[in-house]
C-alpha cells in the first residue's frame, strides 16, 4: 500500500487545467435612449410590421395514433370510402414567413446580426436591453462603430416585436441595405428612426488628426515650409491630450502550474 504522504500514480498522471483571465481595459457601454424616443421607435416598428403583414407561421400537424405491429389483430383490409373532390378537406398551409422578400431585408437574432455587421450589410441596428448576460451584445458596439452603422439599445424590444413577428423573442434586429431603394420595404421606418438613435461612445476608436492652421509655411522655400509644417504638427500632437484613458489591467487569479517538473542537479561525487 502507498503511504499517505506520497502521491499515487494516478494523481501524478492527472493534470490540473489552470487558466488565467485578465480584465479588459475598455468598458463598452450602450448610449442611453430617452423615453420619448424609445416609445416612438417601438410604435413605428410595430405599425410597420403590422402593415407589411410579415409573420412566421407554424402549423402543427398531429399524426394519427397507430398500434404496434405485434399487437395488431389479423383482419381483412378495409377499403376507404370514396370522397369527391368537393368534400375533400383543405390541406393546411405550409410553415414559413408570409413575405419572404421582406424577411430577407431583416437580420433577426444576435448571430444573424453579427454576421451581417461583419459583411457591412446593415443600415440600422436595434438591440433589446433585457439580454442577459450583457456580454452577449457588447461586441456589437465595436462592430457598429467601425462600420458606421447607427445602433442603440431599446428597452422592451423583444416584448413589443415578438408577437407581431410570430417569434418567441427578438434580442436583436437589423435592417439590411438593398441594391435598389425601390425594393426596400422598411425605408420609411429606418429614415424616421435614424435621427433618434444616439451616437455610440467608443473613445478608443476616435482618431484625432491634427489640422494645421491656415497660412503656415506659405512664405519661404519648399524645404523651409516642409520643416515648419513638420515642427508645427509635432508640437500639436504632443500638446493635445489623449482622447481616451486606459484603465489599469488587473489579474483576477494566478495559479502556479503543478505539472511542471524541475530537474534537480545531481551532486558530483568527490574524487578519491
Amino acid at each position: 500500500m502507498a503511504t499517505a504522504g506520497k502521491p499515487v500514480k494516478k494523481q501524478l498522471k492527472k493534470q490540473i487545467q489552470t487558466k488565467t483571465s485578465f480584465t479588459s481595459p475598455f468598458t463598452p457601454n450602450w448610449s442611453p435612449l430617452p423615453q420619448e424616443d424609445m416609445q416612438f421607435i417601438l410604435k413605428t416598428l410595430k405599425d410597420k410590421l403590422i402593415s407589411t403583414g410579415l409573420e412566421k407561421k407554424e402549423v402543427k400537424v398531429f399524426l394519427p395514433w397507430r398500434k404496434k405491429k405485434g399487437k395488431e389483430p389479423i383482419s381483412t383490409p378495409r377499403v376507404p370510402p370514396e370522397v369527391s373532390q368537393d368534400e375533400q378537406a383543405p390541406l393546411p398551409t405550409g410553415n414559413g414567413w408570409t413575405d419572404v422578400a421582406a424577411r430577407r431585408q431583416l437580420a433577426i437574432g444576435i448571430n444573424e446580426v453579427t454576421k451581417a455587421l461583419e459583411k457591412n450589410e446593415l443600415r440600422l441596428l436595434l438591440v433589446c436591453k433585457s439580454v442577459r448576460p450583457k456580454h452577449m451584445t457588447s461586441h456589437l458596439i465595436a462592430l457598429s462603430a467601425t462600420r458606421g452603422v447607427p445602433a442603440c439599445q431599446v428597452p422592451c424590444l423583444s416584448q413589443s416585436l415578438s408577437e407581431p413577428l410570430g417569434l418567441k423573442s427578438v434580442l436583436a434586429l437589423g435592417f439590411r441595405r438593398c441594391s435598389s431603394k425601390d425594393e426596400e420595404v422598411f425605408t420609411d421606418a429606418v429614415d424616421a428612426i435614424e435621427p433618434r438613435v444616439p451616437a455610440l461612445d467608443v473613445p478608443w476608436l476616435k482618431s484625432g488628426t491634427p489640422e494645421l492652421p491656415a497660412g503656415v509655411g506659405e512664405e519661404g522655400n519648399g524645404e523651409a515650409r516642409g520643416q515648419k509644417r513638420k515642427l508645427e504638427g509635432e508640437s500639436e500632437v504632443k500638446e493635445s491630450p489623449l482622447s481616451c484613458s486606459l484603465q489599469p489591467l488587473k489579474v483576477k487569479r494566478i495559479i502556479a502550474n503543478p505539472a511542471k517538473k524541475r530537474k534537480t542537479k545531481k551532486k558530483k561525487k568527490p574524487a578519491n
